[in-house]
Parts: C-alpha cells; structure tokens; sequence
C-alpha cells in the first residue's frame, strides 16, 4: 500500500487478495464495545486514509510469499509495518568524525534515520555477516579506541592490548588514521583482508629480527583473529557471487508504444526485490539501452542477468554493465537453462502481465486468458462478406480497440476476383487485401497497423481460409473464428470448438464486432443495390 507520493506504507500478504483488501475497508459494527477492537479499527483508518495506490505480487506459494513479505519489510521499511520490524536485521557500520575516530553500530530511529555521533556509515549488512559478527575483533585488530571520550589515562582496553592509548599520545594521529585507513579500504571493497595479513607478516618477522617478541606476539595474536576473519570474508564472497541473480522480464506492446518491465532479485534461492518499469518504444528505447540506464546507477551488480529475450549488441552491452563493476557479468536466455529458471521467469511474466492488464477492459483481458493468447487483444480486426448473386458481393473489416469501435480503420471491400457464391474464397480475397503490403495495389490499406487478433464471421472453413491468406501474406497474427448457429469459437490450436460461457463478456465483446462487420457490410451491399 502507498501512499500519495508513491512512498510504501504496508506490506502484507494473503490467500485471497480481494477479500483481505476489502476488509481494510469495512465498517465496524455499531455494537462494538471491544477496547481492543476500537484500537485495532483506529490503526486500520489512519492507513487507509493515507492509501493512494495499491500494488501486488504473486508468489507460487505461501512460502515464498512468507520470505518475499519478509524482504520487503526489511527494504522499504513501510511505518505501518512497524511491529514486523527487526532493527537487528539490518545493520550498519559507522567510523566516527573524530580526531581519533571510533568503529560504532549504526542504528536507525523508527523513521528510519540513522542517529548517533556523526560519522561515515557502511553497510548495510545482514545479520550474521562476518562484518557484524565481528565488529569487536576489527576493533582489535586496528586497534580502535572504544571509549566516548579521551581519558586523561589509559583504560583496561590498553592493557590487554586491544588500543594503543592514543589518550596519553602512545600514538601519533598519523599512525592511529594509517590504521583507520586500511579498514575504510576493507569496509568499502577496495582491498581485502589477506593483503593486510601479508602486510602484518612481514610486521612480525621484522619485530622477531629486532628481538622484539613481545611486539612479534601481538601481530601473532592479531594474525590468528584476520585469519578467521579472512575465511567468513571470503565465504561470503563466494556466497554472494554465486548465489545472487537477477531476473528481467519485458513485455512490448507496440500498439500503445510502450514496453514493460519487471526486475526480480533473487539470493540464495529466495526472491528478495521486486521493481517494474515503462519506457516508451521510440528512437533507439529498448531493452538494451534499459539495462545499461539501469546497471549504471546500480550499486548491487549481479553475477547473472537472466533475460526472457536476448538484447541486441548483448556482447557489447554485457561489456558495459562489467564496467560498472568489480567482477564478470552474464547475460542468459532463461529458455536456454534449468526448469527453474524457466519457472521463476514465467512467475515474472505472470505478474508482468497482470501489471498491464490493469490498463485494460476485462472482457479483453478475459478473452485473452479464454484462447491462450500471446497478448492482451487490444486491437481486434473482425471479417464478414455479403452478397446477394453474383453481381452484389461485398466484404467487411471492421476494428475494434480496447473494446471500443475505431471507424477511422474499418475497410469495405467489392469483390473482384471470386465470380461464384465461394465465402471460403472471398474471405480469402478480403483477408489478402485488408493486410496487402503494396502501396502501389492499395495506397489507403496500410494507414493502420496489425491487430493483435482476427476474428471471422464463420465456422472452419472460414477460418482455414483466413489462415491461408495470411500465412500467404507472411503474416503472424492469432486468428480465429465465431459461427452464428451455437456461438462457437473456431481456432486452430484447439482441436475441439471453443464454447464460451453465453453470459461472458468476452463473448459478447466477439459477438459485438461480428456484428458490426454484418452491419457495415450490409450497409455497403445495400448502397451498391441502390446505385
């Protein structure tokens, strides 16, 4: 739930969406006299007079459903969500802006500040990381001073060799910020434990050479703690570059010049994020130009970028997005891998579509889900011929779009080359001319685009003739066909014909166009009659 400035207020999870929706919005009962249920009636009004928009997203299970409302949680940190809130869970790292400065915990506040002395925050990280396990031994290890304030001598801290007492000037700033320095670098990335290991080595060995063991035996002791930090640092790299993949699924819709897109994050098998994006299909818009906008501003680059479609230039692109990293990048066809994978992007492809078909009538979107079809049927082309003898034989297109008539594209048809009653072969004809590409036969024919479905007013015969034509015509569009006598659809990836349920609105939507291309054909029939 968000509210007016697209900011995330509550996350939650259900079985039945429709039904958990609507309870936020019912009214109490007038004999409520439940303290605790006035309580809980009051929290659910405040949020729903904040609620602006809604969103959702489908999981194949409750598990994951668990999981995925669990990270959300965690990222958005929505303010209804409060009691859900684990502020253990994520955890950041602050050295403070000190003259000798100190390793804290950050911590947020409940909205989601972080407070305490001021300071360069890092993180954040899970709990459990090595990072966080182990914040006292880094303390240690650089020799980190813990104490609020510089005493006037030194603490117990000094004595069991955890600081070298910067208070009473034992160290000079320029050695205690070298420390400092070489944790930043570990902290943000840019070198890792081992190299500061070595460098410790060679401390040790001079120390020893110089006979100073004592001093040896501390870079000893502080040795074996890196060792073991070294270890979990590198498991969780190796963790993270194998277990973190992201997901990108994209639907075009060329009618409205727009594509969608999903984003799907996804580490040590369980979703974690979930982001959609537009752009309009113009220029040089496309999925490729998408991801490199996207990773270029990403601070979180996964290893592997599994696509339902393979970008252009993807070796090029895939090149790009390294740049923006540390480590290789893959681009993968999902088709090409595990059922898994191939399942996990069907569930983005799931959600996608219910995304954009928010956009939609629902009869299109139920007649789209009634045929199996590849796409919402925006854009519907219906075909019918009249004729009375030989001499008056007309045919009809007419458009519908989003349900609605579009008369700007209906086409009327004299037919020329059948000289018999032949409707397979005058449907044949019409389908042939409506689609022609030759501006030279038919200049006016290609003003408006394909439909996303073809409807004809018959039953097989009909439609084989149909399919002919636009097979002739190199043209991949569903089609399908609609007999008066029972309202049965005819297509050809169904053996057995279609019945639609009679109160459907998604056979009323069909028999709405076929009707209109009856009454537009007759209309031209007549006219010819009168002349």
């Amino acid at each position: 739930m968000k509210d007016g400035d697209g900011r995330i207020i509550y996350i939650g999870k259900a079985k039945n969406l429709r039904k958990r929706v609507s309870s936020y919005f019912k009214q109490p009962p007038s004999d409520s006299t439940h303290r605790e249920y006035d309580s809980s009636r009051w929290k659910t009004s405040k949020l729903v007079s904040k609620i602006h928009d809604l969103d959702f997203i489908l999981t194949d299970n409750e598990v994951e459903a668990f999981l995925l409302e669990s990270n959300l949680i965690k990222k958005y940190r929505p303010i209804f969500n409060i009691e859900l809130k684990d502020q253990q869970r994520y955890t950041y790292l602050k050295i403070t802006d000190e003259a000798f400065p100190r390793l804290l915990v950050a911590r947020r506040n409940a909205n989601g500040d972080l407070y305490g002395p001021k300071g360069k925050i890092y993180g954040p990280f899970v709990y459990g990381s090595s990072k966080f396990l182990t914040i006292g031994l880094l303390r240690k290890i650089f020799k980190i001073r813990i104490c609020n304030k510089l005493p006037k001598k030194p603490c117990l801290e000094y004595f069991l060799r955890n600081c070298d007492a910067p208070c009473v000037n034992n160290i000079t700033k320029q050695e205690y910020m070298k420390n400092i320095k070489s944790l930043q670098n570990i902290l943000e990335g840019r070198s890792d434990i081992s190299k500061f290991v070595d460098e410790m080595e060679l401390e040790m060995k001079q120390a020893s050479q110089n006979l100073d063991y004592e001093r040896a035996q501390q870079i000893r002791d502080t040795l074996l703690r890196l060792r073991n930090l070294s270890v979990k640092q590198k498991m969780e790299k190796a963790a993270w570059r194998y277990s973190s993949e992201e997901y990108v699924g994209i639907i075009k819709l060329v009618q409205e010049g727009v594509a969608h897109v999903m984003v799907l994050r996804r580490r040590n098998g369980v979703i974690s994020d979930m982001k959609k994006f537009e752009f309009e299909l113009l220029g040089d818009n496309s999925l490729a130009s998408f991801l490199c906008q996207y990773y270029s501003s990403s601070t979180d680059i996964p290893q592997f970028i599994y696509v339902n479609e393979i970008p252009e230039s993807s070796i090029a692109l895939t090149e790009s997005i390294k740049r923006f990293t540390d480590h290789d990048v893959e681009i993968i066809l999902v088709s090409d891998k595990t059922k898994e994978k191939r399942d996990l992007m069907d569930l983005i492809m799931r959600n996608l579509w219910k995304h954009v078909e928010n956009g939609y009538p629902p009869e299109v979107v139920e007649l789209k889900e009634l045929l199996h079809l590849p796409a919402i049927p925006s854009v519907i082309d219906c075909f019918d011929v009249s004729n009375l003898g030989n001499q008056y034989a007309v045919g009809a297109c007419t458009r519908f779009v989003n349900g609605r008539p579009q008369k700007a594209c209906y086409r009327r048809f004299r037919i020329k080359l059948t000289f018999s009653q032949n409707d397979f072969a005058m449907i044949h004809e019409i389908v042939t001319r409506r689609y022609s590409i030759s501006k030279a036969y038919h200049p006016h024919e290609i003003e408006c685009t394909l439909p996303d479905l073809i409807v004809v007013d018959g039953g097989k015969g009909q439609l084989s003739s149909a399919i002919s034509a636009l097979k002739k015509g190199g043209i991949d569009v569903p089609c399908i066909s609609i007999a008066k006598e029972n309202e049965t659809i005819y297509s050809p990836s169904s053996v057995f014909p279609i019945q639609i349920p009679r109160r459907s609105q998604a056979l009323k939507l069909i028999q709405s166009i076929r009707d209109e291309a009856h009454r537009f054909g007759l209309a031209y029939n007549r006219h010819l009659r009168r002349l």
